[in-house]
């Protein structure tokens, strides 16, 4: 019975992942001033669904996995596959731990609003201060970082309210027919 539940828990991992995935690419590209560019998308909305459930760990690996996997199939995005990665991860971990510690299990909304909400704050945190180290070691003064990190930060909000509103419902539509086919336990 546990190598099933084992074997469960690795296809829901890749299911999520492939979902995150494809996500990634249904987006609006936006280009930022310092030959950079941005995008709205709903990746962020499957990372957050993969937290809310399957949970911080299990949720994590499919945002991580599925967003890092997007970023090694664009030529545009390839050198920052390992740190998207750990961003989304920690995006849907977040997310996961707080909806589903103290037997939650991702069926309380405010709960799950305030890890998805944390969720999306960590990984915005992370993101623009990666883009802005990134800007200096390339040579860029601060201050002329400063446009392009509004335009990130402005995207980056923009997806995660979409990801928020978006993914709450879904979970629970989900969560549902998971639990009702058993798959979810």
């Amino acid at each position: 019975m546990e190598k099933k539940h084992t074997i469960y828990k690795i296809a829901t991992i890749g299911i999520f992942g492939a979902l995150v995935f494809v996500s990634n690419m249904i987006s609006i590209p936006i280009p930022v001033a310092i030959g950079s560019v941005t995008r709205i998308h709903l990746g962020n909305t499957f990372c957050l669904l993969s937290g809310l459930v399957l949970g911080g760990l299990n949720g994590g690996l499919s945002a991580g996995i599925g967003s890092a996997l997007y970023d090694l199939t664009n030529p545009a995005y390839i050198a920052s596959a390992p740190f998207t990665f750990v961003f989304k991860f920690l995006m849907a971990f977040v997310a996961g731990i707080l909806s589903h510690s103290n037997k939650r299990n991702g069926e309380k909304f405010l709960w799950n609003l305030l890890g998805c909400t944390l969720g999306q704050i960590t990984y915005i945190v992370l993101y623009i201060a990666k883009s802005f180290i990134e800007g200096l070691l390339e040579g860029s003064a601060a201050m002329a970082l400063i446009p392009s990190m509004l335009t990130k930060l402005t995207t980056s909000s923009i997806n995660a309210v979409i990801a928020i509103v978006i993914s709450i419902p879904l979970s629970i539509i989900i969560r549902k027919a998971l639990t009702k086919s058993k798959l979810l336990s």
